[in-house]
């Protein structure tokens, strides 16, 4: 009884998780139903990444772009030159994922020049932030920290990870973790290797995106009753278990997850834990 009242909130979690899907796609479905001349972009490039496109436009407004899978990014885009950006409608912080990407005029030649008027105007503060996190959260290899609360038994538990991919698909990546976990009774180490489903790509999410996902785990335990007990690698019993975890991860690396181990024996049924993604 007492299993059934602690994955309960798990539960609760991934009906959410899979509610805020449906209401994203029937909004994504909405919004492609929209004139592609409304999401046409001319300007002059501001800024030019591997992942991202800054577009300065001749009311000096400037618009950030990501590139939809598929697009293949032109000769000749940098800074200076000329484009027509198309793109889907923005997300909630304003950046679109660009359809396709052609280049009017390539950019002038400024070296030697000392004319001011001849660079690119500064990208404003705000625009970088968000490019900055855009391309924090697409590279393909990303170390982070973890800490939080098990329950049944009580511990509490700190660990490390590393965040892998994304691997045969863009949503899912490989983020195999070690956790640390102790209480009055248990000590605990958990090996896990798990990967996670997130329900949009690095280019394409919002400010906070939610995930699934699972992995099988080696658990390492030791229980003993005894006050002022000593601890060896001797006395840990070795317990295989399979981890079922849901989630929600920030753009600038927070992210917050609850998960269950399953035919694990004595292990947390529930943990919630608290990370951040360098």
């Amino acid at each position: 009884m007492r299993t059934r009242v602690l994955v309960l909130p798990l539960l609760c979690l991934f009906v959410s998780v899979f509610s805020l899907t449906s209401a994203q796609a029937q909004q994504d479905a909405s919004s492609s139903a929209q004139a592609d001349s409304d999401n046409v972009v001319e300007g002059t490039v501001a800024s030019a990444g591997r992942d991202t496109l800054v577009v300065r436009t001749d009311d000096n407004q400037f618009h950030l772009f990501t590139y939809s899978g598929g697009v293949v990014r032109p000769k000749g885009l940098a800074a200076g030159a000329r484009v027509r950006v198309t793109s889907g409608s923005p997300d909630e912080n304003g950046t679109r994922a660009a359809t396709s990407v052609a280049v009017i005029t390539n950019a002038p030649d400024t070296r030697g020049t000392t004319d001011k008027g001849a660079q690119a105007a500064p990208v404003p503060e705000k625009v970088r932030d968000i490019e900055g996190d855009i391309r924090r959260e697409s590279r393909r290899w990303r170390m982070g920290v973890r800490a939080g609360a098990a329950f049944d038994p009580e511990l509490f538990m700190f660990g490390v990870q590393s965040q892998i991919g994304s691997i045969f698909h863009p949503r899912i990546q490989f983020r195999p973790n070690a956790e640390f976990a102790f209480g009055e009774v248990t000590d605990l180490i958990a090996l896990n290797f798990e990967g996670v489903y997130r329900f949009s790509t690095a280019n394409r999410r919002g400010n906070w995106t939610p995930y699934v996902g699972a992995g099988p785990a080696m658990i390492f335990i030791h229980q003993s009753y005894q006050s002022g007990r000593q601890i060896s690698f001797g006395n840990f019993d070795y317990e295989t278990g399979f981890n079922v975890l849901a989630g929600m991860q920030n753009r600038r690396g927070t992210f917050v997850e609850l998960k269950t181990s399953l035919w694990s024996g004595p292990a947390p049924k529930l943990r919630v834990i608290f990370g951040y993604n360098f």
